[in-house]
């Protein structure tokens, strides 16, 4: 207690902790993104195998979160520590493995840097309160799974699921709406879109959408309750629109390509969760309702 009163007494320590935990999040969401799939995949192809009677395969090497050591995925040269210190490393290196010269995503320097802005805004925002450590928690899942679902078109039950409870939990102290309005959000988020998703598919024979997206709806819902999941739909349906529009012409693809829909939909239920009121308030006040 004694700490949190003293960060909260020197707001520029607080903000600068704050922004240093952000980036060395953002370091651990760049392994979460890139290797909880790979998980998920032994473990579907370990149960397929399973339910097919086929005979197991040999004990392959750990992989988790922990182990393997980070290593670069050309020449597989163990990543050093001071060669995985958050965008300084990246910037360092010049975005080049030190010892095969294969380039490195700018995706890491980015997940790092959006982490460490999020990670400041809330802190700067909510201060030391119970509030911001939970939406620090919302803001790096969402973070972590959008990247999963513009990589692999894929939102994980391991990191949609718990986020749900969590709002649930999160609101049994009514933190951001009543108990019964985020029961009844998470009920709305997921019939919603699982509505539009069979209606979709009974018109046109195909798939509109995946699963993931019901769940991530359902979690938002759970989050800010049913108020905000209009505002939610709304604006990331604008998002992709516009967003999926541009990079289907610079990158010169079919229409038909797939587009990921959960990143659109995280930024949007962010957004509306932390601004949802004063944007809904503004739009009928000045559209003369």
């Amino acid at each position: 207690m004694n700490l949190l009163n003293s960060l909260a007494s020197q707001p520029l320590m607080y903000l600068s902790i704050a922004l240093l935990l952000g980036l060395i999040i953002g370091s651990f969401l760049n392994v979460l993104v890139h290797r909880l799939p790979i998980m998920l995949e032994r473990q579907w192809q370990a149960e397929a195998r399973e339910v097919l009677e086929l005979p197991s395969e040999a004990q392959a090497p750990r992989f988790d979160l922990l182990l393997p050591p980070s290593q670069c995925p050309h020449c597989a040269h163990r990543i050093r520590p001071w060669e995985n210190i958050p965008v300084i490393s990246y910037l360092a290196l010049r975005g080049r493995c030190s010892s095969c010269q294969a380039r490195i995503s700018p995706r890491y320097p980015l997940v790092e840097l959006a982490s460490g802005a999020l990670t400041l805004f809330v802190a700067w925002r909510f201060g030391v309160t119970g509030t911001a450590l939970a939406l620090l928690l919302l803001s790096w899942g969402l973070l972590a799974m959008s990247m999963i679902d513009i990589e692999h078109h894929l939102l994980p039950d391991a990191l949609v699921l718990p986020l749900l409870w969590l709002g649930l939990i999160v609101n049994a102290f009514e933190m951001f709406v009543p108990l019964e309005d985020a029961l009844w959000g998470t009920v709305a988020g997921y019939l919603s879109l699982w509505s539009v998703f069979w209606l979709f598919k009974m018109l046109t024979g195909k798939e509109g959408m995946g699963y993931g997206d019901f769940k991530l709806l359902a979690m938002l819902g759970a989050w800010g309750g049913w108020q905000i999941l209009p505002l939610t739909l709304l604006l990331s349906s604008l998002l992709g629109a516009v967003i999926g529009l541009i990079m289907l012409r610079l990158q010169r693809k079919q229409a038909s390509t797939p587009i990921p829909f959960g990143p659109y939909l995280a930024i949007a239920g962010w957004i509306a969760l932390l601004w949802g009121g004063q944007i809904t308030t503004s739009y009928l006040k000045y559209s003369g309702f």
